[in-house]
Order: structure tokens, then sequence, then C-alpha cells
């Protein structure tokens, strides 16, 4: 059997969750059939079974465009040249918006199944209107093309599940919940610090730690502002780039900028987005890892966090509460949201306030930090192996072909 692969990401292209869980889910699946990954930028490999091929995107067709639509046909014009080579795969899987016209026609012009994995729903990214402006409706209508059209449905978690039903006419037959998962071997504690020194913070003082892009569905704005509430004899250390527009940057700016001049001392920001390894140091040296995440179907950082053996305080939506088990390996916050504007807080103050008394109980109590690293970091080993992981993913395969 043989799968193609369609993504927008893969190494070294990656700065999202999809992207990792496309890169060791491929090399993985390459143990037990032919992977190949048809993806976006200049790849040209072939490596441990895995065929990787990039296509390029932005090449400035359409330049002319209003900058915000451009990156929507952009996309488009990708995923035509994703098809420029002949398809001789069993059956096409897609993953992300970015990729799903590309499986369509696929599924059509080739007569194979086509399986549709849901790392996030465009009805639940309102945000992305600012993104994209009237892109975001064709992504909207593209993503619901590919879920209608697809032969199967795998939904990254059970909170991601009730959302497709709750908002696509689907049939749940054709859903299937496979867990995200965590290389444990690659991501483990390490002893290093040479990251650490590089970005002048100390290992001897309680880091607390976040990690992702700028961008409104990872809650980093309300982190910043919790920051005043958090003991001020800790470093909050942000690694945190890639914004999605300069409007998000420019309110990032703003946050920092009032905390410092607020006066707390210890506020690193690291403003590009870093290496495995380098990541990797990062978490197994922070007391805390925080996801503020105000929408995340799963929240693979999570894994990662918990495999390098550190204690989570995380927002209480959608997949993290399949994740971090509360009280166990780390802390769960309640986020009340707005229903007119969907995930967003009713009271942002309060979402901080509830984040950095949720960061202080761990900060406070060495023990219950190492209680639920430890307790995290088995979870992380035992639950959400890729080995299981691709083994669900295969028999799935089989089911179609």
């Amino acid at each position: 059997m043989k799968v193609m692969f369609l993504t927008r990401e893969y190494p070294p292209h990656v700065y999202g969750g999809a992207g990792v869980h496309v890169e060791y889910l491929a090399a993985e699946l390459a143990k037990m059939m032919h992977v190949e990954v048809r993806c976006f930028g200049d790849q040209d490999t072939v490596k441990e079974c895995v065929r990787v091929k990039g296509f390029p995107f932005g090449k400035g067709s359409f330049s002319h465009v209003d900058k915000k639509l451009s990156g929507a046909l952009d996309t488009f014009e990708t995923n035509l040249e994703t098809l420029s080579e002949q398809v001789d795969a069993d059956l096409v899987h897609v993953h992300t918006w970015y990729a799903h016209l590309g499986g369509i026609l696929a599924k059509i012009l080739y007569g194979i199944p086509l399986v549709h994995t849901v790392h996030s729903l465009e009805p639940l990214r309102p945000w992305k209107r600012e993104q994209l402006g009237c892109g975001y409706d064709m992504s909207s209508w593209i993503e619901r093309t590919s879920l209608d059209l697809a032969d199967a449905v795998i939904a990254v978690s059970e909170g991601t599940k009730t959302d497709i039903l709750e908002h696509f006419d689907i049939d749940p037959a054709k859903i299937t919940v496979i867990y995200n998962g965590i290389n444990t071997e690659q991501y483990q504690q390490t002893s290093d610090t040479n990251t650490l020194e590089k970005y002048g913070i100390d290992p001897e003082k309680p880091i607390v730690l976040f990690v992702g892009r700028i961008t409104r569905q990872k809650g980093i704005i309300h982190l910043v502002n919790a920051v005043k509430y958090i003991n001020a004899d800790a470093q909050v250390v942000l690694c945190a780039g890639a914004p999605d527009t300069p409007e998000i940057l420019a309110e990032m700016e703003t946050a920092v900028k009032q905390v410092r001049k607020a006066g707390f001392k210890y506020l690193i920001w690291i403003k590009e987005m870093l290496s495995k390894e380098e990541v990797i140091q990062l978490y197994s040296h922070a007391r805390v890892f925080c996801c503020p995440s105000i929408y995340e179907p799963f929240g693979i950082i999570n894994l990662e966090a918990m495999a390098c053996h550190t204690a989570v305080v995380a927002s209480a939506v959608g997949g993290i509460k399949e994740v971090v088990i509360d009280g166990v390996t780390g802390c769960l916050v309640p986020l009340e949201q707005l229903h007119v504007a969907p995930f967003e807080p009713v009271d942002p103050d309060v979402f901080s306030r509830d984040m950095a008394a949720a960061i202080n109980k761990v900060l406070d109590d060495p023990a219950l930090a190492e209680s639920m690293a430890s307790a995290g970091q088995k979870r992380a080993h035992d639950v959400f192996s890729w080995s299981s992981i691709a083994q669900q993913t295969k028999d799935l395969y089989r089911s179609l072909v």
C-alpha cells in the first residue's frame, strides 16, 4: 500500500502542531508502507522510505491582488502544483485547509479514497479573517467541501469530533478519533543549558515557559497580561515568533512593554522559532509550561513539555482536557467564552488572573511541580506513542483500500 500526504508544513518548514504531526506520522507509517509527502517548499529527498517533494508557494502570480486575498490564491496555486506529477498512491491523506484542494482533485482525478485529518476547524477560528480577509470564506468553503467528500475523517481528539458534528453535516460513522503523538526518544529531559545561557535565562531560578506562534488562537496576549500577577522572582520566558498579522505583533509588543514598565524584571521574549534541540532545553529547565490557548483541538505542545518532565498549566479547552489531567499532570484553567465572538474570554483579566494563580500554585510548591512533571512524563510515554497512532491509521487505510 502507498499513501500520499498533502500538507503545507514539512521539515524544515514547520511552524505548528500539524507539521509536527505529519513529520512523525509519515516516519512511523514508512515502517509499514510506502509514503510520499507533497508539501509547500523546496524539499526533494528520499529518506528512510519517505519520499518528500516540495512545491513553491507564493510565486508572485497574485502579487497585484490585495495581500490578504493573495495568500488564499497562492495556496490554491500551490495545490495545483502538487498534482503536476503523476499520482500512483492508493489513497490521499490531507492535513489542514492549505492542502485540501489537492486532495479533492486527487480523489476525483485518480479515483482514490480521501482521508482528511482535522487539526483545527475554520468555523472556530474567526480571527483568521484578520489574516486572510475574504480569503477566510474561501478557506472555510474548501474545508467544508473536503469534509463532505472525504471517505474518512480523523479527529485528533474526542472534543474535535464533537466540534465537527456540531458545525458540519457529516455521518458520525465516518469519523475516527486518533490522537496526536510524541516521540519520547527525542523529547526527553536534558541537562544541557547552552540555549538558556544564549538568551540570558538563569537555570537556577524558576522558569515559566511559553512556546508557540504569536496568534490569537494561542492566547499569548492573555499570558503576557497575566505576568503582573505571577510571582516576581520567577522568569517568564516567551519563545514566540511568526506573528499572524502586524496587528497582533503590535499588540504583543505593547503588552510586553507595559509589563516591563510596571517593573517585572524577568520577562524574556525570544522572538524566533527555535530548533527542537533548543526548545527541549527550555522545556527541561522550566518549572511550569503554560498553554493559554483559547482554541486547541489537541495541543501537541503540552505533550512535548510533559515528555520533557515539566508540569503544565493550560486552559481547559478542546483536546487539552484529554491530554492534561487536572491536578495530576498539571492544572487546567477554566475559560468562560463569549458566544457571539467565539473563543475570546468574557473577562480577559479574570482569565489572566486565574492563569497566574495556577502558575503560582505550581511555582510555590516544588514537590507538587515534581509530582506533576513525573506523572506527565509517564502519561506521554504510556498513552501517546507514535507507533500505536500509526497502527490505528494504517488500520483505517486498510478499511478504505
